[in-house]
């Protein structure tokens, strides 16, 4: 899918997913460098800028939430940007883009004070409308955080496991999609300056802020994670090991039962191997010592 739009001499053209037959004709047709069309067409370049006398071919990935498996998604993100030519490209179609996009199609000129619309300010808006997105993003994870956290001292599954797992995952796949954009952003904001001849710089030094607190959000959700996913773990170990206390007490008491079983099994005359109280007497004595060890070991707070 393809959508264009021309304010003046601006020229914005926006593509989703769109077939490389028209990618190649498109791009062919404003003169791009032939590595730059062969790099859209692929959808697993890395985070980087690429700088030329009069375009810069940017790459940059966002993600995209995918609500079948809770999982994010890695959407790339091409930007060929000219001094009046804004070309971008994504896999996935992006809500705060589509926003951008029609807010700029509702009018055939825009003015901000003494600032003139360039593809250079359309380019900060979508970053920024990025970046806010992973402000929300980071808000829903760190909740989701702590409800896991509240049902791991409530209870144990494997559904629990998962949740954990899950959110660690997303947690990663967030820090390697945006570590790598902070000398990208820095590169197009040099780039940028240089290509529009005038003062961007305070535009995407705020985009730089904002991938900073972005990034270090991510860090902190990374060690809440972590610190969850060991406390799940510490959990199930002290479950455990309560279990085996328990099997180890009941198997100990146990073991005289055996031996009496056994030794009255043989073929010998035994003392009170008549008497059918014994057993009883038996049972009842050792059931009384389990009963007041298992007390004061639990007074104690041993077991």
């Amino acid at each position: 899918m393809k959508q264009s739009l021309k304010i003046g001499k601006l020229e914005w053209i926006d593509a989703t997913a769109m077939k490389e037959e028209e990618t190649i004709k498109l791009l062919q047709s404003y003169d791009f460098h032939e590595l730059d069309i062969e790099a859209c067409l692929e959808s697993n370049q890395h985070d980087r800028v690429d700088t030329y006398p009069k375009y810069l071919f940017i790459v940059m990935h966002f993600p995209k939430y995918n609500s079948r498996t809770q999982s994010y998604e890695v959407n790339e993100f091409n930007v060929f940007i000219k001094k009046n030519l804004l070309i971008t490209f994504k896999k996935n179609s992006i809500t705060q883009i589509d926003k951008i996009f029609e807010k700029y199609s509702e009018v055939k000129k825009r003015k901000l004070g003494d600032f003139k619309l360039t593809p250079g300010y359309i380019l900060y808006e979508i970053i920024q409308a990025m970046l806010e997105k992973m402000f929300k993003v980071n808000n829903n994870i760190k909740k989701d955080l702590r409800e896991i956290e509240k049902t791991v001292f409530e209870k144990t599954s494997s559904w629990l496991v998962k949740q954990i797992m899950t959110k660690k995952r997303n947690i990663v796949v967030l820090k390697h999609m945006f570590l790598p954009q902070v000398s990208v952003l820095k590169s197009v904001e040099n780039k940028v300056n240089i290509l529009f001849k005038w003062d961007m710089e305070v535009y995407f030094e705020d985009l730089e802020d904002k991938l900073d607190h972005v990034i270090k959000n991510i860090r902190i959700l990374e060690e809440y994670a972590d610190n969850i996913e060991d406390a799940f773990k510490s959990i199930i170990d002290i479950r455990t090991g309560n279990i085996i206390t328990f099997l180890t007490i009941f198997s100990a008491f146990m073991l005289p039962l055996t031996f009496i079983t056994s030794l009255y099994g043989m073929n010998i005359p035994l003392p009170f191997e008549n008497n059918p109280v014994l057993i009883y007497s038996i049972i009842a004595i050792l059931a009384f010592a389990m009963v007041v060890w298992v007390t004061v070991w639990r007074k104690k707070g041993k077991f």
